[in-house]
């Protein structure tokens, strides 16, 4: 089975532009829909650590991964003030983009040597609000025994990160 190159999540929120762009690249309101206490503020060429905020149920990642047809593997405990990204360009308020390694907490992943993938958020206006394309590429540059889980895992993180993405700036427009 050939793996696809990118992950594409695309929803309308029903807020502006400027809203959805705060909440995307302030850290203390990106902390409150990823879930990651981030260290320093996001900007173009910065690298930027951070905190997950609540501990990782590995047992239910195992479940997880079980389910979606791949071989589970353990994870690794991502430690406090890890790095969890570099940002790449910021072109208020209509496109951030930041590298990182894709489901780095995975226990055969060698976050020294690992290639990043690129994470992409483009917003546009739209009648209903704010159109939010998230899209993350570059997974066949991950190594082959890790490539699967590490996409399928993303794809479904994504997913789940958009639901609070959008729960978020609907609920904080109110």
């Amino acid at each position: 089975m050939t793996m696809p190159d990118r992950i594409e999540k695309q929803l309308i929120l029903r807020t502006s532009v400027q809203r959805v762009w705060q909440a995307l690249t302030d850290i203390d309101e990106f902390r409150l829909w990823f879930g990651v206490r981030l260290d320093q503020p996001f900007a173009p060429g910065q690298t930027v650590t951070g905190t997950f905020e609540h501990p990782i149920d590995e047992g239910a990642l195992l479940r997880y991964q079980q389910s979606i047809g791949i071989d589970p593997r353990p994870v690794r405990p991502p430690s406090p003030n890890m790095v969890f990204c570099t940002v790449e360009r910021m072109e208020a308020p209509r496109y951030f983009s930041f590298r990182w390694i894709p489901y780095g907490i995975d226990a055969d992943c060698d976050p020294e040597h690992e290639p990043t993938t690129l994470v992409e958020f483009t917003l546009e206006a739209v009648d209903e609000g704010t159109r939010l394309t998230v899209t993350e590429s570059g997974f066949e540059h991950v190594p082959a025994h890790r490539r699967e889980r590490a996409f399928r895992m993303n794809d479904g993180g994504w997913a789940a990160q958009v639901d609070n993405i959008k729960r978020y700036v609907e609920q904080a427009r109110a």
